[in-house]
């Protein structure tokens, strides 16, 4: 079961004393080759969980910067088997740190979501962030998920009340993604806080790790958010960095990958240091 690759990885860093740093990397972008040695090099830039975006045409959560990094994706030929094929070969290399795909139902129920889940379980994927899959409707896709041991971990909102809370928070496994702002990604920071007293509410009512995304950009933020719960996703902070170094014809240079990397190496420094 790939289940127990994020489990084992939170409870690791939870012995270490130390929060994790989930980096983001989007399918294709802007071609498979640069894509694929990002990825293959973030858990040695410091990469505790790593997620995935799958290229979507119609995206609701994503802001600008990561709609046009999928818009680049798209065009680079990105697709969701392609995306599951990255983590195949990923896995020929690291079979310890944990994988998330993060996108949209349509894609999954076009490709078959029984099949998805065998696949996707079957090529090394540990959790699937869907955005636009309410627990309400999580039935075309959760006993798959639970048949294959693919953990679905939910989105809870500064929005999300008690009642909600509850309904969201019983279907979840995985790990808490907790969404620092109202409205979509890469647009304004988290209010440091805010997210202090947004936090134990939910550990009152879950036992599962919470990680903290939306607004989350530079190495004090991503210090700050492991501090409050136990871990910081970043994204469109690593996608405007990729996005500065593409050429005119937005292709890749040479510096590429290099310039990505070390922001994630400079934000899991920050995540390690924080609590010490």
């Amino acid at each position: 079961m790939t289940r127990s690759r994020i489990k084992a990885r939170f409870a690791a860093l939870k012995a270490e004393g130390r929060g994790a740093l989930i980096p983001f990397l989007e399918a294709y972008d802007p071609d498979p080759a640069t894509s694929m040695a990002i990825l293959r090099g973030m858990p040695g830039a410091g990469a505790d969980l790593i997620e995935i975006g799958v290229p979507f045409t119609d995206p609701m959560a994503d802001g600008p910067t990561i709609q046009l990094a999928g818009q680049r994706g798209l065009k680079a030929g990105a697709t969701l088997a392609g995306a599951l094929a990255m983590v195949r070969d990923f896995r020929e290399e690291d079979d310890a740190t944990p994988v998330i795909l993060m996108g949209y139902l349509n894609p999954i129920l076009s490709y078959g979501a029984e099949r998805f889940c065998t696949d996707a379980a079957a090529s090394g994927v540990d959790g699937l962030i869907v955005v636009d899959m309410p627990p309400e409707e999580a039935q075309e896709l959760a006993p798959f998920c639970e048949k294959e041991g693919l953990d679905i971990i939910r989105l809870v909102a500064p929005t999300s009340d008690a009642k909600r809370l509850e309904v969201v928070l019983n279907a979840s496994s995985g790990f808490v993604y907790y969404v620092a702002i109202t409205g979509i990604t890469g647009t304004r920071s988290a209010d440091p806080a805010a997210l202090e007293a947004a936090i134990p509410p939910i550990r009152a009512v879950t036992d599962l790790p919470v990680a903290i995304g939306f607004g989350i950009r530079t190495p004090d933020q991503a210090a700050h958010a492991s501090r409050v719960a136990d871990g910081a996703v970043v994204a469109s902070a690593l996608i405007d960095t990729l996005a500065s170094t593409l050429d005119e014809q937005g292709r890749a240079r040479s510096d590429t990958v290099r310039k990505v990397l070390d922001q994630v190496r400079g934000l899991a420094d920050a995540v390690r240091a924080a609590r010490r």
